[in-house]
Parts: C-alpha cells; sequence; structure tokens
C-alpha cells in the first residue's frame, strides 16, 4: 500500500495509489483550442491554456508514481448513430450537435470521428500504456466499460482533470460518487464552460456534496513523493 496525504477542500483525504487513477476528460481540441467547437459557440476558451498545462503537470507526476491515466473522449461517427435519436434530448441541448444542425458549414466537421476537433490537444497526447475510452454523453461511465476497468484494476480513487469542469467533468463525477468511488477534482487543471462564476459554482458543488478538490501543485507532489 503507499498511501498518501493529500491536502484537498473540505478537508485532507488519504489516497492509496496502487488503487488510484488520473482521469483526462475531454481535453480535445474543441473544447480547448480556439477554432475550437467551444470557441465557434462564443465561449472563452483562453482559460484552457492553463488548465492543459495544469494537468500535463499532474499527468507527468502520475505516471512517474506509476498511476494509470485514464483518457475519456466525447465523439461521433459521421453518421451521428450513437447522437441520438428522436426520443433522445441530446441531440438538442449537446452543444456540437447544436451548432452542426444550425450551422450546414459546419456539419461532420464538429466532435465527428476523425476531425481535428475530435482529437486531444497536442500537450496531453496520450502515451504507451495509458487507455482512451471514447463516449457519446457527457459522463464517462454512460454507455462505455470504464467503471469494469477501473474496477478489474480495484481502483477506488479517481484524480480528475478536463474541460468542461461543470459539463462533462462534474457529470463524470458525480456518477463515479454514485459508484461509491472517491473523487477529487484538480480546480486549477479544469476550465467551465461559461464565465468564472460558473467555475466557482462547480468547484462548490464538488467540495461540498460530490467529493473533493485539490490544487495541481498538491496533487503532483504528493504523487511524486511517493514514486
Amino acid at each position: 500500500m503507499r498511501t498518501v496525504e493529500l491536502p484537498a477542500e473540505p478537508a485532507p483525504i488519504s489516497l492509496d495509489l496502487d488503487r488510484t487513477a488520473l482521469i483526462v476528460v475531454d481535453m480535445q481540441n474543441a473544447f480547448a483550442s480556439p477554432g475550437g467547437m467551444l470557441d465557434l459557440a462564443g465561449i472563452d476558451v483562453r482559460p484552457a491554456r492553463d488548465a492543459i498545462a495544469n494537468a500535463s503537470f499532474v499527468c507527468e507526476a502520475a505516471r512517474v508514481a506509476h498511476v494509470p491515466v485514464f483518457y475519456l473522449t466525447i465523439g461521433y461517427p459521421p453518421d451521428l448513430s450513437t447522437a441520438g435519436g428522436v426520443d433522445s434530448p441530446n441531440p438538442q441541448k449537446e452543444l456540437a450537435l447544436c451548432l452542426m444542425r444550425e450551422r450546414p458549414e459546419l456539419r461532420g466537421k464538429l466532435l465527428t470521428f476523425g476531425t481535428w476537433d475530435f482529437v486531444i490537444v497536442d500537450e496531453l497526447a496520450p502515451e504507451p500504456g495509458d487507455v482512451v475510452i471514447v463516449k457519446s454523453r457527457y459522463s464517462g461511465f454512460h454507455g462505455t466499460d470504464l467503471d469494469s476497468v477501473l474496477r478489474g484494476r480495484s481502483v477506488r480513487n479517481l484524480l480528475m482533470v478536463g474541460i468542461a469542469s461543470n459539463v462533462s467533468v462534474e457529470s463524470t463525477l458525480r456518477d463515479a460518487y454514485f459508484l461509491e468511488y472517491w473523487p477529487v477534482m484538480v480546480a486549477d487543471a479544469t476550465m467551465a464552460a461559461g464565465p468564472a462564476e460558473i467555475q466557482a459554482a462547480t468547484l462548490y458543488n464538488v467540495k461540498t456534496f460530490f467529493g473533493w478538490i485539490a490544487s495541481s501543485e498538491d496533487v503532483a507532489t504528493a504523487l511524486k513523493g511517493a514514486a
């Protein structure tokens, strides 16, 4: 057992690193790059630069500490067969699907397999041994084998980074909590889809009701100290 005491809010949390994984959520061009889907929707993606840098710092520390790294990406095949049909609210709410419906010139270009928009940003490209799981809804646990893969590795603690904190990160974190995982959001390695008060509200929800929040520096220090 490799146990570390992680400074966190609302209180420190003890993590057995042999039962811990890092989850990188939707760090794709769509959400983090100028010209990507969020940018085209008018959402400021400039804060993504710091989130990417801090997430990269945590990824490096996780690999040094032999903590497995899991990547979640959201996207659809060109025929949108997994996006949801007429009985699904997903096509009416998921931003890429809405933009492609409203702006014909974007059809097949946003969060579509094989496009630049779908690709993970270069700074956080997966490395050999990392696990990449593709999803079609906000939560990484919905319609995927994430839960079974984590349980197969005896993982109980989740460190989470990614974009958007108030959408896919929080959705995945909430489901993790409901599935009895111990989730920690690395606050400065996330970015909200929206203004600063949205990020503040998300962090409040997480630390009060669903898990813990910590800084990238504290997480990296704890990981490297146990390497």
